[in-house]
């Protein structure tokens, strides 16, 4: 099996790097993480952000950056990150309000083109996350998630997979991975289960029902760049429930390599 870099989302740790930025980032490097996908910089500037990332030895993976701020400061966006080494920018979300119709995703996907183009311009790489409701709408005879990338080249549009919301969406995650590979560099390695009224429960690494071990082994003959650990809310304390996941991927990958 490949080697993938691991990663970690930090808005499994909103609240902890709301408190102290510096003082996460310093903790999650401590855990062993090799990397970090932003969602959001804790109104660090760039330079700071800079000098933090050298001492901790993380990598900036990338950066999740909403669409108010894609339309409103795509430029910025873009200084900062390569500011700080990172690669990616990364769309998480379409709000409820803007994504209810045909139209809509249309309309996202020329915007996004448009990013793509301009963010590859200028040495990144533009990507879109995606969760369960890419998969409720169809554009022109397939779900919005393909559409998305029948209707872009690769080199305006990659793919972030998050196979948790892919599988909660009833989808196959492996078939997905092998779909896009080539297309997928980065992956959220994430678990979960289902509570009594069939909403999603986000649980730490190999407690859910994802088939992890096979989702790792199918990302890496994609030639997926990084699993990025997330879980959207824990049950233990953020920063234990993080340790344990990367514990049970040293377990259950990095220690079979």
């Amino acid at each position: 099996m490949r080697r993938m870099g691991i990663g970690l989302q930090l808005y499994t740790l909103r609240d902890e790097t709301a408190v102290d930025f510096a003082g996460t980032l310093r903790k999650v490097a401590e855990l062993g993480y090799e990397g970090v996908e932003f969602a959001g910089y804790g109104g660090l500037s760039a330079t700071e952000m800079q000098e933090l990332l050298k001492e901790t030895g993380l990598k900036a993976v990338g950066s999740h950056v909403g669409l108010d701020r894609l339309r409103a400061d795509l430029q910025g966006e873009i200084d900062y990150l390569k500011a700080i080494g990172g690669r990616y920018i990364i769309c998480p979300w379409v709000s409820e309000t803007e994504r209810d119709r045909v139209e809509d995703w249309e309309k996202h996907i020329e915007f996004w083109k448009h990013v793509g183009a301009e963010v590859r311009k200028q040495g990144l790489t533009f990507a879109y996350h995606n969760h369960d409701f890419e998969f409720h709408l169809q554009l022109n005879g397939e779900y919005v998630f393909d559409a998305i990338y029948s209707a872009s080249a690769p080199e305006e549009i990659q793919v972030e997979m998050d196979v948790c919301w892919v599988q909660f969406a009833g989808q196959d995650p492996i078939a997905y991975i092998q779909k896009y590979a080539g297309r997928l560099p980065l992956l959220h390695l994430k678990d979960f289960n289902k509570d009594l009224n069939g909403q999603m429960v986000t649980l730490e690494l190999g407690q859910g029902v994802v088939q992890l071990k096979d989702v790792i082994a199918a990302a890496s003959e994609a030639n997926v760049e990084w699993l990025l650990v997330e879980q959207d809310n824990c049950q233990n304390p953020p920063l234990q429930s993080v340790a344990n996941s990367l514990n049970w991927v040293r377990q259950n990958y990095l220690t079979l390599l």
